[in-house]
């Protein structure tokens, strides 16, 4: 295809395409998906080769946030089963943390659900990020905690926070239909003050949510051009008492072509594969490994993923390889503005509410609107993956990491 030739050698030279091309990619059909995923594929291992990054979240702060993100299964009147819980101490934090180093996490994300930190939770989590550095030199840590205030980035960083994630999930035009307790503008003003205190910017997007082709390349052209070392690729996970609750927009087929698409606009960024993956690609998730170069490892903020073992295993079954502690996530001109040390936290969380897309901002429930366009309605959703999560941080149960 000419479509994709041209996509490609643009991809190489990190020229961006066209919105017309972004659209035409959202627009293939089925016959022509593995040459997509084929192309973008090109453009994936010459900035990232066959390396994949693991994260790995912890999630500070359950449920019981202000906002009303309608994606989100810890949001203002959210009816999900989740679990609760406030502030988790320094020392239960690091040990949290310290099963998805073992399982070999190069990043350590932590989420906090609210509309954003007071000074004292700054005070708190920088305590826990000194705790997680002390033990686990090198390790990245990303934090998600909403919206900030001046300067609560720049003490972030003093204390030895790599990145920040916060996304921007969906267009402009449509982000009131999912959130009305804070704006769009609001979230890119919290992304540019983390790059402005030196922190390496995460912010991605919450696909599923009934967004036409058109809103999902606005995204991601926003994105673009604001720059974030990392893009996290949610996929709504429709929770019960969720607004969205039985909205099933996704095949496994739209989300590579989603992926594909925005592989190609952000072609040398860090493309995590976030919440949603287990529940819409299912048996094709191998194949996203070809688009994406970066995973979260076991479970996600409120919902459980699969295991630790069996990500490791569609690694390296898939011909890919985990990327060392060692290794620079991001190509040599884009590393030194990230401060070395990657993206994000692949997407922590949507919004305030620091991840509750789970799996780092999946859960989401966006607007009631049409039909996607060029999706074609999931005929037998499979509603039996989605698993709220009772182990791990908050619990008395093992992390599956």
């Amino acid at each position: 295809m000419d479509l994709l030739n041209t996509l490609v050698d643009k991809g190489l030279r990190r020229e961006l395409p066209t919105r017309d091309e972004a659209l035409a990619v959202l627009a293939t059909s089925d016959d022509e998906l593995l040459d997509v995923v084929a192309a973008a594929g090109k453009v994936r291992r010459q900035w990232f080769g066959r390396r994949v990054k693991l994260n790995y979240l912890v999630n500070l702060k359950s449920g019981l946030c202000p906002e009303d993100c309608s994606y989100c299964s810890q949001r203002l009147g959210s009816k999900a089963e989740i679990l609760k819980y406030t502030w988790l101490k320094p020392d239960q934090a690091t040990k949290a943390a310290a099963a998805g180093v073992a399982g070999g996490a190069k990043r350590v994300c932590l989420v906090a659900s609210g509309r954003g930190p007071t000074d004292r939770d700054v005070d708190r989590v920088s305590q826990t990020i000194e705790a997680i550095k002390e033990q686990h030199e090198g390790v990245e840590v990303c934090a998600c905690l909403g919206l900030l205030s001046e300067g609560q980035a720049d003490r972030l960083r003093s204390a030895g926070a790599d990145a920040y994630n916060h996304n921007l999930n969906t267009s402009e035009e449509t982000y009131g239909d999912i959130t009305t307790t804070h704006t769009y503008a609001d979230r890119v003003d919290t992304v540019q003050q983390a790059q402005a205190a030196g922190l390496s910017a995460c912010s991605g997007l919450i696909a599923g949510m009934g967004e036409s082709d058109a809103d999902l390349v606005d995204v991601v052209f926003s994105l673009r051009a604001l720059d974030p070392d990392s893009v996290p690729v949610n996929f709504l996970i429709p929770m019960e008492g969720t607004p969205l609750a039985k909205k099933w927009h996704l095949t496994p087929q739209r989300c590579l072509r989603i992926l594909a698409m925005v592989r190609f606009v952000c072609p040398d960024v860090e493309v995590r594969l976030a919440g949603g993956r287990e529940v819409h690609l299912r048996s094709m998730q191998p194949l996203a490994l070809h688009l994406v170069n970066s995973i979260f490892l076991g479970d996600y903020l409120t919902s459980e993923g699969q295991s630790g073992q069996t990500d490791l295993d569609m690694i390296a079954d898939a011909g890919f390889e985990v990327e060392g502690a060692g290794t620079t996530t991001l190509p040599e001109h884009r590393a030194p503005s990230a401060g070395d040390c990657g993206s994000h936290e692949g997407g922590c969380a949507p919004c305030g509410e620091p991840a509750g897309s789970d799996r780092a901002t999946s859960e989401a429930s966006g607007p009631a609107a049409a039909q996607p366009v060029g999706a074609p309605e999931a005929v037998a959703a499979r509603t039996d993956l989605v698993a709220v999560r009772r182990r791990g941080a908050g619990t008395d149960l093992a992390p599956n990491a």
